[in-house]
């Protein structure tokens, strides 16, 4: 005698495939959320480097690595900028800074630089990010997701206008952007 061999219903089969669509899409908001965090505290970071610039111009009328009295407004710091309102000594930079006792953090001025949540290299530089130029906070290599949430939430979200720009467009697939700027 033969037995009846049995299979799975349609229905254990729906509740099995809705218990994995509830994990897969747990799993997707989950790194939804660390990616925001991330980006929050990107700028977080941008915010406080800006006000560290402003406060070491309030104190000492110079810019950070540009100031030619560094060694003599700071001391320990290894050297002066040129004074020409453009930050081009971008490694001084965060050493002024930390050494002024405005951000955390031990700089030599000469090969260290800070980096974001992301991990990229954060420059505090004059450079010419999307067609615009100036002082700012140059961010390196961050994903175009993180660059577009960046910019809309700082700026107008457009790759090459306003106070935040990108060296490329916004595709929201994995690209990663060489540098984003948040000009102060």
């Amino acid at each position: 005698m033969q037995r009846a061999q049995r299979g799975f219903t349609l229905v254990e089969i729906a509740i099995v495939l809705v218990i994995i669509g509830l994990l897969l899409g747990g799993v997707l908001k989950g790194q939804g959320l660390i990616d925001s965090a991330k980006v929050k505290n990107i700028i977080q970071q941008s915010n406080a480097l800006s006000a560290a610039v402003n406060s070491y111009q309030d104190k000492f009328h110079a810019l950070p690595g540009d100031d030619p009295q560094a060694t003599t407004h700071v001391p320990g710091t290894t050297g002066n900028g040129n004074g020409d309102g453009q930050i081009a000594e971008y490694q001084l930079a965060p050493q002024h800074l930390a050494l002024a006792g405005f951000i955390t953090g031990s700089f030599n001025g000469t090969t260290d630089f800070m980096t974001s949540a992301q991990g990229g290299a954060v420059y505090i530089y004059n450079d010419v990010v999307g067609g615009r130029g100036g002082n700012g906070i140059r961010l390196d290599n961050l994903p175009d997701s993180f660059a577009e949430q960046l910019d809309s939430k700082l700026d107008d979200g457009k790759y090459n206008t306003g106070s935040v720009r990108a060296t490329g467009a916004y595709t929201n697939n994995g690209t990663v952007i060489q540098r984003t700027a948040v000009f102060f």
